[in-house]
């Protein structure tokens, strides 16, 4: 079965979740995070997830029926808690430019900020095809965005007509994957830092003044 064939994650055999199987189920995506981010992908299963949230394997399956599928279940749910902190961000910004520069420091800031997301979707990007999301390491989703928001900036005249969006979409969404990958090898890695330089980064590809100051709060 793909997560096409799959009810939504509201419902359960087309029916809505009670709230008693919306808290259980919130539960089990808690501590799979946790899972991962201790563990990885490789190091959970069904039965370490059941024994982490307190409840037999058979309880974690009547909610999940299989683990890739808890896994994928864990993976949105950081997705998501990312999504909407950058959109967010981004939507306040006040100009064309300015919401480019949203999506780096909201996206490394959310990163900072939540450490133990990091793993989650570092992992994703190799496990992808087998846990049954779109969004791996290959994929065009990834930099289409933020090459996007750069072609707005480009038309509001706020960047210089050869920026080539895609071509530096696609530099900085891999370097901050290897940023965010470095925080997993050595803990100790100043994160806001990396930022703050791919922030500037950006801004002397886009031909901008005033670059030296940039910072992420």
């Amino acid at each position: 079965m793909t997560s096409a064939d799959q009810p939504g994650p509201g419902t359960r055999a087309g029916r809505p979740l009670t709230i008693t199987e919306q808290a259980r189920r919130s539960q089990l995506i808690a501590a799979t995070i946790e899972l991962i981010a201790e563990h990885g992908y490789a190091g959970c299963s069904l039965q370490r997830i059941a024994d982490a949230a307190g409840i037999t394997k058979a309880a974690v399956i009547y909610h999940f029926d299989s683990k890739n599928a808890v896994l994928r279940a864990a993976y949105e749910t950081v997705i998501e808690s990312l999504t909407t902190r950058v959109e967010a961000d981004i939507t306040a910004a006040s100009s064309a430019a300015g919401a480019v520069d949203a999506y780096l420091t909201s996206l490394i800031g959310h990163m900072a900020d939540h450490p133990r997301h990091v793993r989650v979707l570092v992992e994703a990007l190799g496990a992808a095809e087998a846990i049954g999301i779109e969004d791996g390491r290959h994929s065009a989703a990834r930099w289409r965005p933020l090459a996007a928001l750069i072609d707005a900036a480009v038309a509001a005249g706020e960047y210089h007509s050869e920026v080539d969006s895609r071509t530096l979409a696609i530099i900085l969404s891999g370097a901050i994957d290897a940023v965010v990958a470095e925080t997993l090898t050595d803990p100790t890695f100043d994160l806001t830092a990396a930022g703050t330089t791919l922030l500037t980064t950006l801004h002397r590809a886009a031909d901008r003044s005033g670059s030296d100051g940039d910072s992420i709060p």
